[in-house]
């Protein structure tokens, strides 16, 4: 399962997504855009946003946290 999450340390949304995979035991790697020119130029491409939470769940981008999205991305 392959989830990749473009966030920074102030986003309180990206807070609530981490713990929603953590408190569900799902594995995902975190990117601190604010931290990485690299990885927010790749979180711009992929979403064509610069607002975070930007999270790929197999593929499928999603902006913001928005749960139920989330779960039907992961169902997939």
């Amino acid at each position: 399962m392959a989830i990749t999450m473009y966030s920074t340390p102030t986003c309180g949304f990206c807070v609530k997504a981490k713990q929603y995979f953590q408190q569900n035991h799902i594995p995902f790697t975190e990117y601190n855009v604010a931290a990485d020119q690299r990885k927010a130029e790749e979180m711009v491409r992929k979403s064509g946003q610069m607002g975070v939470p930007v999270i790929d769940v197999h593929g499928k981008i999603i902006v913001g946290f928005n749960q139920p999205e989330i779960e039907r991305a992961l169902k997939r």
